[in-house]
């Protein structure tokens, strides 16, 4: 689900960046307190600050949903230095699910704010099913406007049977890896989502060869 906040004039921040958001006065509250932090999924060129988050059960997300339209948060940041490289090499992104959220501001950035991807940039993409997928039309019509960009997503719990579904299917691994990412140039690799992901890939990424200065990586908690 994806909230929005009224973007102050003179507030700024790049594509790829966190914050921090504070719940004055919640409807409940836990050990964990009022703050949070949250990639920003929109983009800079984008009038408003929104943030994508899985509904967990806790007090924090589901005061989130009920707190009245208007209601004021405090946000503290921008935080984070995830960005595309700017060396001319293709850039591999290697996710999951929510995971998304920072790469979307950052491709929207390039391609709707900016000039358009200035290298290849190949974006391998996990999810349980379709509609668990956020922003999936999204990043198919982008991929579709900027020849640079190559989206493959892969459902890993397609129902039994399931034959809508014509993409790939599975984890992502060495051998998915094998058949989309470019391997000349070498790319380098973002890997972005929950902590044991995140590590699982990056193991994967080190057990093909890839050299570790080319791995960078954004760890996702609380999900």
């Amino acid at each position: 689900m994806a909230f929005s906040f009224a973007r102050p004039a003179d507030w700024d921040y790049r594509a790829g960046q966190f914050i921090d958001i504070t719940l004055h006065d919640p409807p409940e509250t836990d050990a964990e307190g009022d703050t949070r932090g949250f990639s920003i999924s929109s983009a800079p060129c984008e009038d408003v600050i929104t943030i994508t988050t899985r509904l967990r059960e806790t007090a924090f997300k589901r005061s989130l949903q009920e707190v009245p339209l208007g209601t004021q948060a405090k946000l503290e940041g921008p935080f984070g230095d995830l960005r595309l490289h700017h060396a001319k090499r293709p850039a591999v992104v290697l996710t999951g699910g929510i995971g998304i959220t920072p790469f979307r501001s950052i491709l929207v950035e390039a391609i709707r704010g900016g000039g358009g991807l200035s290298y290849p940039v190949t974006l391998l993409w996990a999810n349980h099913q379709p509609a668990d997928a956020p922003y999936l039309d999204e990043m198919r019509a982008l991929a579709a406007a900027e020849p640079q960009l190559t989206v493959v997503p892969t459902m890993t719990a397609l129902a039994t049977g399931e034959g809508s579904w014509s993409g790939e299917r599975g984890r992502i691994d060495a051998t998915m890896l094998a058949r989309h990412a470019p391997s000349s140039p070498a790319p380098i690799y973002y890997v972005t989502g929950p902590v044991r992901m995140v590590q699982g890939l990056r193991a994967m990424l080190v057990a093909v060869d890839v050299d570790e200065d080319d791995i960078r990586t954004e760890e996702f908690t609380g999900y």
